[in-house]
């Protein structure tokens, strides 16, 4: 099966058995979500879901949070991991905000990349979900699915993986894409033991082929 055959086959199962995959953290605004995706860094989305609703009626905005210490949002992500340097990076956060983007979240994915504790791929969920520009953020589970299936080849980073990835997906398709992927990573192309018997991609997955006793 050829790469073109394989991503239609893969767009072809989502589109059926996944219509309207979405991301797992909640939020109400941009600027809550950068959060989320900020805390989501080694801590699972349902962590991050319990600890958000209270901290962001304490610092609802941008505004809000510049005016905190990193000790006073301490105390409502105290719960997740690396709450020490994800509160310095909150507070350094808003305060960037409202001293470059005159409070306003960016959506470029540079423009992002310059908040501290967002890397490329939380830039990339963000440009995505809050705003729908197109992006392929690439966490472990992305990495991880796309090169078993064969959707991605002899891709070393993060980086590499978004590259092929963003080439064979159509465009409007990469908001569900990457959907598709985390989420089938989370709960059946599982890091330790896929649960191949499960997934409806063994037709068009090399892992599987490589690894089947059919």
């Amino acid at each position: 099966m050829n790469t073109k055959d394989r991503y239609n086959k893969v767009i072809e199962y989502f589109s059926e058995h996944m219509p309207a995959a979405e991301t797992e953290l909640q939020y109400a605004d941009p600027f809550g979500l950068v959060v989320s995706v900020i805390l989501s860094a080694q801590c699972t989305d349902k962590r991050v879901n319990m600890i958000t609703p209270a901290l962001l009626k304490r610092f609802p905005t941008p505004q809000a949070m510049a005016g905190a210490t990193p000790a006073e949002i301490f105390q409502y992500i105290r719960s997740c991991s690396y709450p020490n340097n994800k509160a310095k990076h909150l507070s350094a956060m808003a305060r960037k905000i409202i001293s470059d983007f005159n409070g306003q979240i960016p959506e470029s994915v540079e423009s992002l990349m310059s908040l501290p504790g967002v890397g490329r791929k939380t830039a990339n969920v963000i440009t995505l979900v809050a705003f729908g520009n197109p992006a392929m953020p690439v966490d472990t589970h992305v990495f991880r699915v796309s090169a078993r299936i064969g959707l991605t080849a002899d891709a070393k980073t993060p980086e590499a993986a978004e590259k092929q990835l963003v080439t064979h997906f159509p465009e409007k398709l990469l908001p569900l894409a990457h959907h598709w992927l985390i989420l089938h990573g989370r709960y059946v192309c599982q890091a330790r033991k896929p649960k191949c018997s499960e997934c409806g991609l063994k037709t068009c997955c090399k892992y599987y082929r490589m690894n089947s006793l059919d």
